[in-house]
């Protein structure tokens, strides 16, 4: 057995990688150390931490260290194991992806454009990266339209010719494989485009509106249309390019806001001088120090760059900074910088950064808070009004311990549990292919996951009282790993290959589609499986709108402009749609198989075909043999079968 305060004696005073495991073996956290024995010593002392890491370490069953030469090893290890294995606790990046370039081949004859991800050292032209890359991608085809390119990986050099391709037809490529075309004018398309991904572009904006206006002038709109769209590709890409720097260095600039462990971290992407991206990250951070998330930020962003500017300005100081110079030199191939400016144009940057990041903040706070009152909010809300939430103040004696810490952090979890709703209804038409359906909530959210559905077996004639026992009795047989009825009972599954664990979780509260007639269905059903759940019904008005919830033996008004009234009607809404697809997914299968099915050699695809092909049943029956067989997937043999099947029940 693993004992960590023997195991912390034994770490060496030299620095390396530690990795925690739960009990599991899961790995949960990575960290690196210029001193392990000091760094994974301080983890197991009394000291203020975030909650997420005091969870952390309640969870560290046994941990283990990789010893390294220096501090960069440490570093490097760090990243790549962060990377391969993403442990929970670290503070990990939402959001990896990476962003396209323009690639201009200017080392050949007739070079190519096009976007890529990946920045090679290979004599190309490389604008970006850009965010915005619907706004690029449409740029793209605006040039080829105005001034024509290929994108084609044939070795042109202008000796011979081929017969050009459908682009020179569509007039989007000069054709220079077909040796029409000289390299001089090939390349000046080219050299506009380079102007215009260079910053440049109040030629190409200028000409885009001179053409709109004399399209919309000789009435052409849909094409001065097409030239508008244009225009507004060009000004969204000309937008992110005006914050400019005195010199023409790439650089990134990097800001950081916080608040209760969440960050959100800008990035501006500044190429020669002029910005052609920006992107925001969210991360949940491990600490409420800037500088630390920050360096975290840095190390993870940049370990899957495609390129590394020159030059990083960032918010914070990080007490690292020398050793990450290092390692992003040695990544780029070249020497980078990482400053934290504290005047001139530079210091604004990064201010304009932070301030973007902390406007994103607020407004993602706001976001999380609406999305609370329509889900948390509305859960409350629906306790209130069924009295459970002063049921919950009286927390069972169990939770009460002679420890008071201890009984704080019970009460805590209790707190934490998932509000478990599950909402049924019935569908049929006059009892044909009669269906249940089991929608899913936690905490106001769906769990679709959890949304089951049923086919009656046992009911015969729309008769939804015995349909909803139907359903719920196998719902909490199945709760308590039995299976189908039998002489003595239910059976016991046999086996974790039996039994379905989303139905192991038991609600905390039932929602009927009716009143009282289901809830005292659903109640019998519940109570024969020694089980006491609430359960309620939504009451329907005149209209078939929800008036309020019918909950032991009384109705209950609710307000219609509450959180908690859009909850339930969400909710009911979710549980019909569920039962009639699933309804309507039987009943044209039935109506189908109940004329096709039993034609020897006409399987799925085939009645699917027929069905498309000929729309009736009457067009197929009255369908001569070379007819049927011009339907997709048919021959000869199998529309023989089809006319004699038909023709036989004639006779």
């Amino acid at each position: 057995m693993f004992n960590i305060k023997e195991e912390l004696k034994k770490l060496p005073d030299s620095p390396g990688v530690y990795i925690m495991h739960d009990k599991a073996d899961n790995i949960i956290y990575v960290g690196k150390a210029v001193n392990l024995k000091r760094r994974v010593s301080s983890y197991f002392q009394t000291r203020p931490r975030s909650p997420k890491i005091e969870k952390m370490i309640s969870l560290i069953d046994h941990f283990e260290y990789i010893m390294v030469e220096s501090e960069m090893e440490a570093f490097v290890l760090e990243c790549n194991l962060i990377k391969e294995n993403r442990p929970k606790y670290n503070t990990m990046l939402m959001d990896d992806k990476t962003y396209p370039f323009v690639k201009i081949t200017l080392f050949e004859k007739y070079p190519k454009v096009y976007l890529t991800r990946r920045h090679l050292k290979d004599g190309a032209k490389y604008f970006g990266p850009y965010t915005n890359v619907t706004a690029v991608r449409e740029i793209l085809k605006m040039f080829r339209k105005l001034y024509g390119y290929r994108t084609c990986d044939k070795k042109i050099d202008g000796t011979k010719q081929e017969r050009p391709c459908l682009y020179r037809d569509m007039g989007e490529c000069p054709g220079p494989c077909s040796g029409k075309v000289s390299e001089e004018t090939y390349k000046e398309g080219i050299e506009k485009i380079v102007r215009f991904f260079d910053g440049d572009t109040k030629g190409v904006i200028k000409s885009l509106k001179e053409k709109m206006l004399k399209c919309s002038e000789n009435m052409e709109f849909e094409q001065a249309a097409a030239y508008r769209d244009m225009l507004n590709n060009v000004e969204a890409m000309s937008q992110v390019q005006r914050v400019t720097a005195s010199d023409e260095m790439n650089r990134d600039v990097i800001g950081i806001a916080m608040k209760d462990f969440k960050a959100i971290v800008q990035v501006f992407f500044i190429r020669s001088g002029k910005m052609v991206g920006r992107e925001h990250y969210f991360l949940d951070a491990e600490s409420d120090d800037k500088s630390e998330v920050i360096e975290e930020f840095v190390t993870q962003f940049y370990g899957g760059a495609a390129v590394i500017p020159k030059e990083i300005l960032l918010s914070e100081e990080i007490e690292e900074k020398e050793l990450t110079e290092s390692w992003l030199s040695e990544k780029a191939g070249a020497k980078v910088k990482i400053t934290t400016p504290i005047k001139g144009k530079k210091e604004k940057l990064v201010e304009l950064a932070v301030d973007n990041a902390q406007n994103i903040l607020i407004k993602d706070a706001e976001k999380l808070q609406r999305e609370a009152e329509r889900t948390t909010g509305a859960v409350e809300e629906l306790k209130t009004l069924l009295g459970i939430a002063e049921e919950e103040e009286e927390l069972p004696g169990e939770l009460y311990d002679e420890d008071e810490t201890i009984a704080d952090e019970k009460k805590a979890e209790k707190k934490q549990e998932r509000f478990r709703i599950e909402s049924y209804d019935i569908s049929n038409t006059s009892g044909f292919e009669s269906v249940g359906s089991m929608v899913v909530y936690e905490n106001g959210k769906p769990k679709k996951s959890d949304y089951r559905r049923f086919r009656i077996k046992t009911v015969e004639g729309p008769d939804d009282y015995a349909s909803m026992k139907e359903v719920l009795s196998r719902r909490f047989a199945r709760a308590a790993h039995l299976i189908r009825p039998s002489e003595d009972g239910y059976l016991p599954l046999e086996g974790k290959a039996d039994r379905d664990c989303s139905f192991e979780k038991l609600p905390d509260l039932i929602l009927m589609d009716g009143g009282r007639g289901q809830v005292n269905a659903a109640l019998e059903i519940a109570e024969s499986f020694g089980l006491d759940i609430r359960i309620c019904g939504m009451v329907k008005d005149d209209h078939h709108r929800t008036r309020g919830l019918y909950f032991e033996n009384e109705e209950l008004p609710i307000d219609t402009g509450s959180e908690c009234f859009k909850l339930i009607t969400r909710i009911q809404d979710e549980t019909h749609r569920f039962a009639i697809e699933y309804h309507k997914s039987l009943r044209s299968k039935a109506q189908v198989k109940s004329v096709l099915d039993d034609i020897e050699g006409i399987g799925a695809a085939r009645r699917r075909s027929l069905i498309t092909h000929f729309e009736t049943i009457t067009a197929i029956k009255e369908a001569d043999v070379e007819t049927l067989a011009k339907a997709p997937g048919m021959n000869i043999k199998a529309a023989q079968a089809v006319y004699d099947f038909f023709h036989k029940e004639k006779t």
